[in-house]
């Protein structure tokens, strides 16, 4: 890196600066100064670890920026929370180019602009491997955060968007030089590995399945196997999970088969989607789906129940139940 850290963290901060809202001291000092809104503080953070989440020479530095800020985000709109103040610390190694990191923050600030929301400070440092560790700070109306606590027995369970996409592009990122090229000449192709790349945060649309009266939520970023295992642990209830009616991203249907994949497999065992996963009293359902549908264009679908029991169960097509195995994301799982 040509550039001295004290250079590097002034040519972030003029990348990042400007007036905003709320902020009384931003970027260049020992900490920042914010002022408190009106609402709970809700707080979320994660890092992104190069060679655990991501591999450098497949994301360019403005999505692998826009992705650190887009997942914290994905917390905020679980909890039906809106996000304000954001830090950032990175760990850097020695070979890493200062326009690189650049770039970085330049996805970084374009996320932030997108969800109204603030980076005010953060750290720099050396590392073994890159680093990128966001905190995310935000708010929420009193005792009107949702959480994975509270579902019932016979709450229906719904998620928003489709399913499966992400994990698609994982995929595709991994097969050998000459199946990615011929993957990525299809739509289909670009369209899984864009899904890695730049998730969106459904935060409006958390807050409008509050608003509808959601009983549980949370985002599927590890997978919903695992995800729903999570509710439904947090809720002491169990689920009935009907396959046929997963919405499964029409990208990975349609490349399924050349990338030798089971489409409702990675759907459903998948990561990285953060959709919203949620359950809702079956009255309410109706006005949830048109309400998403109308303001955002988001499907919202029903995939099963809440029942009474522990963990979640699966039903086939042929009425076959089984147990659903946690398949997903698990940062200490074995290789």
């Amino acid at each position: 890196m040509e550039l001295t850290e004290d250079e590097l963290i002034e040519e972030i901060r003029r990348l990042l600066s400007g007036e905003e809202p709320g902020v009384v001291v931003g970027l260049g000092d020992d900490a920042a100064v914010v002022e408190p809104g009106s609402g709970a503080s809700v707080l979320t953070t994660d890092m992104l670890i190069e060679g655990v989440h991501f591999e450098r020479d497949a994301i360019s530095p403005r999505d692998l920026g826009a992705k650190a800020i887009v997942v914290n985000v994905s917390d905020m709109a679980a909890m039906a929370a809106s996000p304000r103040y954001a830090l950032v610390s990175i760990g850097l190694t020695p070979d890493v180019e200062a326009a690189w990191v650049v770039e970085l923050y330049g996805g970084m600030r374009a996320a932030c602009e997108e969800y109204a929301l603030t980076l005010v400070g953060g750290d720099t440092n050396r590392s073994p491997a890159i680093v990128l560790s966001v905190t995310v700070v935000g708010e929420v109306a009193p005792r009107r955060a949702v959480t994975r606590s509270g579902a019932q027995p016979g709450d229906v369970i719904v998620v928003t968007g489709a399913l499966g996409a992400a994990a698609g592009g994982l995929v595709v990122s991994r097969v050998e030089p000459a199946r990615a090229a011929v993957c990525l000449s299809e739509p289909w192709g670009r369209d899984l590995v864009d899904a890695l790349a730049r998730p969106v945060a459904r935060v409006g649309e958390g807050q409008t399945l509050a608003q509808a009266g959601v009983t549980a939520m949370m985002d599927l970023s590890d997978g919903l196997a695992k995800d729903l295992g999570r509710l439904c642990l947090a809720s002491g209830v169990g689920a009935r999970v009907e396959l046929e009616r997963v919405p499964v991203a029409e990208a990975l249907r349609a490349g399924a088969a050349t990338l030798g994949v089971d489409a409702l497999e990675l759907a459903v065992g998948g990561g990285e989607d953060y959709e919203l996963l949620a359950t809702i009293d079956a009255t309410a359902v109706e006005r949830a789906r048109s309400e998403l549908d109308e303001r955002f264009g988001v499907p919202l679908t029903e995939i099963g129940m809440i029942v009474e029991g522990e963990g979640p169960l699966t039903v086939d097509a042929d009425g076959t139940t089984r147990p659903l195995e946690p398949a997903g994301w698990d940062h200490f799982g074995r290789a």
